[in-house]
């Protein structure tokens, strides 16, 4: 029963291309500076358009998935070092009030799906920080698995540790 609720709130979404107009939104999506920090540590809480688009400089295929229903923006990811047949997934946020109605999967079903049509690449790499466990047992959910990790020291002196996982696609 879970699993045909899933598929038919699935079926409400769809996704584009990023455009300007929705810089606004995907701004709101983040909750905190801890929650930013996951989208990516370039960004300074609270997140600005102008910080969107100048990790986009080095960024490939910004999609954002939309519910058809209201036409809202609901999440946002995009996809950078394309090289030989592997890209990286980056910058994956949902909007706090679509959460764990099926958006995230959606997104994710997206962005791997552009990666291996696209782009070609039998592999989609992701970097996940250990304190996100939620993302953690997202990304492992959908057969990501770890390959590395790093220590990273944070502007405070304190350290994190950013997981790297593949999925073979």
């Amino acid at each position: 029963m879970l699993t045909k609720r899933i598929r038919e709130m699935e079926a409400i979404y769809s996704y584009r291309s990023l455009k300007k107009e929705d810089l606004q939104e995907i701004c709101t999506f983040p909750q905190s500076d801890e929650e930013l920090f996951y989208v990516s540590p370039q960004f300074k809480y609270p997140l600005t358009p102008d910080q969107i688009l100048k990790v986009l400089e080095n960024r490939y295929e910004p999609t954002v998935v939309v519910d058809e229903e209201s036409g809202q923006v609901i999440a946002y990811a995009n996809l950078y070092e394309y090289k030989d047949d592997v890209c990286w997934l980056g910058n994956v946020i949902v909007s706090e009030s679509f959460r764990g109605q099926g958006a995230s999967k959606y997104l994710l079903e997206t962005m791997i799906m552009k990666a291996k049509s696209i782009y070609r690449v039998s592999s989609l790499l992701l970097s996940c920080h250990n304190t996100n466990s939620s993302g953690l047992a997202f990304y492992h959910k959908y057969g990501f698995k770890p390959i590395d990790m790093r220590i990273t020291k944070l502007d405070n002196q304190k350290r994190i540790i950013t997981i790297q996982m593949e999925l073979e696609i």
